[in-house]
C-alpha cells in the first residue's frame, strides 16, 4: 500500500515514516502543502495522510483543491484541533477521516487500513466498482481514473468489470473467455491478449502506477503492486 504523508514537523515525519515502513507501507512524504498537492496529482496513492496547519497551503485547502481536481484518494487529517466544528470543516472540505494529536500509532495504522478498504470494492449506493484511483459506473457505463474519463468499447468494459469484480485474483484465459465472450477458450487465438493490451493502453499507459498485470503462464490480475 502506497501512502503520501504531508507533515511540517521533521521529527514527526521521521518517526511516522519509519513506523509505517516497518508496518509494510510504501511512504512518500513532504513538509509543505503545495508540494503535497503536486505529489498527489503526479502519483497514485492508496491513502493521503495530511496535517492541517503547515506551510504552502493548509490541509483544508489542500483537501478542497484535490477534490476539485477530481482526485478521490482517501484523505486522513492529522491535527491538534479536535473540537466538533473543526472536524465538520475538514469533512466538508472532502476529508474522509480525522485523527487528533497526540494519537497512538496503532490507531493511525488501523485508520489507514480502514480507509484503504473503504476505497476499493463495490459501492452499492452509487452502483460503482472502485480500485485505487479507478472508478467504473455501472449505470452510466463510464470509467474514470484520477478523474480522467477513459473511453472503452463494450468488450473492454466487460473485461475491466470482470477484473474489478475479482481484484487481487488471478483470472485464467479460460475464465475470461467463458465470462466475457461466453465461449470455450480456443488456444489458437490471441483475442484475450489483444484486449488486455488494448485495456492496458487506456487504463495504465498514462499513469505511473500500473493496475493490470500479467501472471506468466496463469492469467491476469488487477492489483496495485
Amino acid at each position: 500500500m502506497k501512502l503520501l504523508l504531508i507533515e511540517d514537523e521533521a521529527k514527526t515525519v521521521q518517526s511516522l515514516s519509519k513506523g509505517l515502513g516497518e508496518s509494510g507501507f510504501e511512504v512518500d512524504f513532504c513538509y509543505d502543502g503545495l508540494i503535497g498537492k503536486h505529489l498527489a496529482k503526479k502519483n497514485t496513492y492508496d491513502v493521503i495522510v495530511s496535517d492541517i496547519i503547515m506551510p504552502g497551503i493548509n490541509g483544508i485547502e489542500l483537501c478542497k483543491e484535490l477534490r476539485k481536481e477530481g482526485i478521490s484518494t482517501p484523505i486522513l487529517m492529522l491535527t491538534a484541533l479536535g473540537d466538533l466544528q473543526d472536524k465538520v470543516i475538514g469533512f466538508d472540505a472532502g476529508a474522509d477521516d480525522y485523527l487528533v494529536k497526540p494519537f497512538e500509532f496503532v490507531e493511525l495504522v488501523a485508520r489507514i487500513r480502514a480507509l484503504s478498504r473503504r476505497s476499493t470494492g463495490v459501492n452499492l449506493h452509487k452502483n460503482t466498482l472502485n480500485f485505487a484511483d479507478l472508478e467504473m459506473n455501472l449505470d452510466a457505463k463510464t470509467v474514470t481514473r484520477s478523474g480522467t474519463k477513459i473511453p472503452l468499447t463494450a468488450k473492454e468494459f466487460e473485461l475491466l468489470e470482470m477484473l474489478l469484480r475479482n481484484q487481487g485474483k488471478v483470472l485464467s484465459k479460460v475464465e475470461i473467455a467463458e465470462k466475457v465472450w461466453d465461449v470455450s477458450f480456443d488456444t489458437g487465438t490471441n483475442v484475450i491478449e489483444v484486449y488486455i493490451n488494448l485495456l492496458r493502453k487506456k487504463v495504465d499507459k498514462d499513469f505511473t502506477q500500473k493496475l493490470i498485470h500479467n501472471v506468466y503462464g496463469m492469467g491476469y490480475v488487477l492489483k496495485s503492486e
